[in-house]
């Protein structure tokens, strides 16, 4: 079983208010399945299909609540000290950083096996100067894998042979998400409960690359969803987003998440900087799906 205790959200930066009321943007229904292109598809395709709709709601102070866990609202803040000097040098975050989340995940949740395959750094001054790699923030609802996308992922980085023996047990994808500098001032992370989401909810979003279609979901809106945030975050602060779990016992499975922006960032708020890095965890046998 997942050896993760209770959030220590309470551990760190100034409590500030309960909660914010701010806009989140949500899929509005619609009877054909949405298509987002990580590229520019060609001419007279749009780069996106259906439409969003937003919503003024409640986003509570996650630095006052007990008990916040990755197995029961599929998400955790947690400290981790890392070693890394520049999260923009992707050579420098492959070689130090990817080992360092390995080692905390398999701390963490009590993995056999822990692969991370992939990050991406945020920063909406330097993706408009096109430069490090940085992308603009996701200000959509949405969750980055689906339940047929999420065993998808683990024949891409296993080898077949292993992969059939690994989906026939427990794994998860987790999201390892932290500030590059802090405390963050602006456009804070916003997630979503996993128990006040129901199945009606998601929508499965065809995700368009170059070589191949994946699929993540996005979020129709509900009143029922109970939205969180861990005001400036700092440093050696990660949240921890369960993004997929492929154990269907009651537990969260998936973690609604979108940027955001925070009404109550200061005059001249720097901009958010983060980097998140993508992992796949293991279980032993032990840990078997049904």
């Amino acid at each position: 079983m997942s050896q993760l205790g209770e959030s220590d959200a309470s551990a760190a930066s100034p409590v500030e208010g309960s909660f914010v009321e701010a806009t989140l943007n949500y899929f509005a229904a619609s009877s054909e399945k949405p298509v987002i292109y990580t590229y520019e598809p060609p001419p007279g395709i749009p780069r996106a299909t259906g439409k969003s709709e937003s919503h003024l709601v409640p986003i509570r102070n996650a630095r006052l609540e007990g008990g916040l866990s990755l197995d029961r609202q599929g998400f955790q803040l947690l400290h981790q000290e890392s070693k890394v000097h520049d999260f923009y040098d992707p050579a420098e975050v492959q070689e130090t950083y990817y080992p360092e989340i390995e080692h905390f995940l398999k701390d963490t949740t009590g993995a056999e096996k822990v692969i991370v395959f992939d990050h991406q750094v945020r920063n909406i001054e330097l993706s408009r100067q096109g430069e490090k790699n940085a992308r603009e923030y996701v200000s959509v609802v949405h969750n980055d894998y689906t339940a047929k996308s999420g065993p998808r992922r683990v024949l891409d980085h296993l080898s077949p042979g292993e992969a059939e023996q690994r989906l026939r047990h427990r794994f998860a994808e987790i999201n390892v998400w932290r500030p590059i500098h802090g405390p963050i001032e602006s456009m804070p992370l916003a997630v979503c409960d996993a128990g006040s989401i129901e199945p009606k909810d998601f929508v499965p979003t065809d995700f368009i690359y170059p070589d191949k279609v994946g699929e993540v979901y996005r979020f129709t809106y509900s009143p029922n969803h109970r939205w969180f945030y861990f005001p400036r975050l700092e440093r050696n602060e990660v949240i921890l987003l369960k993004c997929y779990d492929s154990k269907e016992d009651g537990r969260a499975r998936f973690s609604a998440h979108s940027a955001f922006d925070d009404p109550t960032s200061p005059p001249g708020a720097a901009p958010r900087e983060s980097i998140e890095v993508r992992a796949l965890v293991f279980w032993s046998p032990d840990e078997v799906l049904a």
